[in-house]
């Protein structure tokens, strides 16, 4: 159900509501010590376990979430750019996370950085991604991703961008989708 932490890695995190508190937890940096506004939640490689939590509502001014090298699984919550509006550096690679990616993802409109690698994420790129305009690096490597690359983010993003998803097509990892029917992609009925 939860996030698990089957290696004890958050024994720090306590229900301590002091001011500033937080900014004491493993893998939590804060903007000022004094203040519990929380900058970054880096828990890379933890052994954690479970879905992401929607507790990261809680720290909604982070600008940096990384998850990545540890063993979440579900889907990536739809609501994740409401929780941590302002997130710029965002990274679940390396985790058993599945299903499409939301395209309410676009919402997270601060995002220099997107890695979601070595998944089992399925489904199209949602067209929305393109909307991303401050977004310098993109990795969705890895996944069982399918169908065509959204134009803009294939000009913008090298190949190496979408390698190891056997379903997609288009530019830069194709030439074209479809058939090869003179690049229409009809089939014959």
């Amino acid at each position: 159900a939860d996030l698990r932490d089957p290696e004890g890695r958050l024994t720090s995190w306590t229900s301590n509501t002091s001011a500033g508190a937080v900014c004491d937890f493993s893998g939590i940096s804060c903007w000022n010590p004094q203040e519990s506004r929380i900058l970054a939640v880096s828990l890379s490689g933890f052994g954690l376990q479970g879905k992401i939590p929607p507790a990261l509502q809680y720290c909604r001014s982070a600008n940096t979430l990384d998850l990545s090298s540890n063993a979440l699984e579900g889907q990536i919550p739809p609501a994740l750019c409401d929780w941590i509006p302002f997130v710029v550096n965002l990274d679940l690679s390396g985790n058993r996370l599945t299903g499409p990616l939301p395209s309410e993802l676009a919402n997270c409109r601060f995002l220099n950085s997107l890695k979601l690698s070595d998944n089992a994420f399925s489904g199209q790129i949602p067209a929305s991604l393109a909307r991303l305009d401050r977004l310098k690096a993109l990795d969705l490597s890895g996944n069982r991703l399918e169908g065509q690359i959204p134009s803009q983010l294939g000009s913008a993003f090298s190949k190496d961008s979408f390698s190891g998803n056997s379903g997609l097509c288009g530019h830069p990892v194709s030439s074209r989708c479809g058939s090869g029917l003179g690049g229409t992609g009809l089939g014959i009925v």
